[in-house]
């Protein structure tokens, strides 16, 4: 899927316009339960056209005394990544010297950008907004994102210079595609060579499904899948490792092209801000999701309780998806590595798996009877038949009297339930109410 990433100095309007395209996505900020919503990341849809967005300005890390370098390396890595830059600057204050510094560096690059002046909000406006050809970027597109007028013009032209989807169907194996992603350094490369390192012959290198990922088919030990490599794709270029976008930015595309992820934690750090980001990308791209805690080996003083200490922390985390395998390795003394592997594979089992509708019926109408849903108002809620919908990943429809009142605690019930009887570990889970 393609990437369109907008850049600017801070207090142009970044998060506005983005809150604005992805919110033209309503289908898919369908959230599942419990997992807040990444602000800087999202999905728009325009004229039947899917592409991602990101915000790059809630990556700022001092986001109340932004230094000139922060904005620079943001930038650099918008260029790098993405496939159009959108630069937003503001008709209201004109050119300052963080935009001429930001368009400097955006003349240099072979990327797609488009001139973007926000906060036109009145007809006489327009004509403040032709200062901006003096970037010699093209003509500005006047837009203001609090109110949305200009941007479907916009967008119009973001389509025009998207990279044609290439339709990988008809050639694509019909094996899981499996990546293994997470922040720098957690050992990623590491794993990634353990399991392609030995018997090289049998592994065949093929095209990946986007620009950046390499599929890599692995048929060892048993398993068949495509590998996505993440790990060393691309030069560290003007780019610091430590910089949470970059990683973010960097797994997006991978996520995206895979069918399970394997998420890689450094047993020395925890579960950090940074892996709940990956973590939360997963799971809203309705991914499986191994988790392997890398370094085991390196943890001082282990007990008998360790290793269930550090589960639990990492489970009250993710919560309230917690039904997710999670594996301690140590890839540099190859521990584990194949447990990764069963795990990965029973992953995509679960995520593919078909409940027949009379089965589910059978089961799921018993569960609702011992517990039924607890009535609100003085309106007593009808749950009377269920069906899988015939989506990617599990999703489920259940059909009762009054949708709108069965609360999220409830749908949680129900996905449990699910969880117990049919085996959905790792997967994610939608429930719908709908009308009978």
């Amino acid at each position: 899927m393609s990437i369109v990433a907008i850049v600017g100095r801070p207090n142009v309007g970044k998060s506005t316009l983005f809150n604005r395209l992805v919110g033209m996505r309503k289908a898919i900020v369908d959230e599942v339960s419990g997992v807040t919503r990444d602000r800087h990341y999202g999905r728009c849809e325009w004229t039947g056209k899917e592409f991602s967005v990101i915000d790059t300005g809630g990556y700022a890390m001092n986001s109340d005394d932004v230094f000139e370098e922060e904005i620079r390396k943001q930038v650099h890595l918008a260029i790098e990544e993405a496939d159009v830059v959108l630069f937003l600057c503001e008709v209201g204050t004109g050119i300052t010297d963080f935009d001429e510094m930001i368009a400097n560096i955006l003349r240099r690059s072979k990327k797609p950008i488009i001139m973007v002046a926000n906060k036109v909000d009145t007809g006489d406006k327009i004509f403040d907004t032709h200062v901006f050809n003096s970037f010699g970027l093209g003509e500005p597109f006047a837009i203001s994102s609090a109110s949305g007028a200009g941007t479907g013009d916009l967008l119009d032209k973001v389509l025009e210079l998207l990279p044609d989807e290439p339709d990988h169907d008809e050639d694509k194996p019909s094996i899981p595609h499996i990546a293994i992603v997470g922040k720098p350094n957690v050992g990623k490369s590491s794993l990634t060579n353990a399991l392609l390192g030995e018997e090289r012959n049998i592994v065949t290198p093929v095209a990946g499904t986007t620009r950046d990922s390499i599929a890599t088919h692995y048929n060892k030990f048993g398993y068949d899948f495509m590998l996505v490599d993440t790990a060393g794709l691309r030069k560290k270029n003007k780019v610091k490792e430590d910089l949470e976008f970059y990683s973010v930015m960097r797994s997006l595309r991978a996520i995206e092209s895979s069918d399970v992820c394997i998420l890689m934690m450094d047993a020395t750090l925890g579960a950090e801000g940074q892996d709940m980001s990956i973590f939360n990308l997963i799971i809203k791209n309705k991914k499986g999701c191994v988790i392997v805690v890398n370094k085991w080996d390196t943890v001082e003083d282990k007990n008998s309780n360790t290793m269930k200490e550090f589960s639990a922390k990492i489970i009250d985390r993710i919560a309230p998806f917690t039904d997710v395998p999670l594996i301690f390795t140590s890839v540099i003394n190859k521990q584990r590595i194949l447990d990764v592997l069963k795990a990965a594979a029973e992953v995509s089992e679960n995520r593919a798996r078909r409940v027949p509708t009379s089965k589910l019926n059978d089961v799921m109408l018993e569960e609702i009877a011992k517990f039924p849903p607890p009535s609100i108002k003085g309106k007593f809620v009808k749950i009377k038949y269920m069906t899988q919908l015939p989506t990617p990943s599990p999703s489920f429809v259940f059909f009762c009297n009054l949708p709108q009142y069965v609360r999220e605690d409830y749908k949680r019930y129900l996905e449990n339930k699910l969880r117990k009887h049919f085996n959905f570990t790792g997967a994610p889970i939608q429930i719908f109410m709908r009308q009978k």
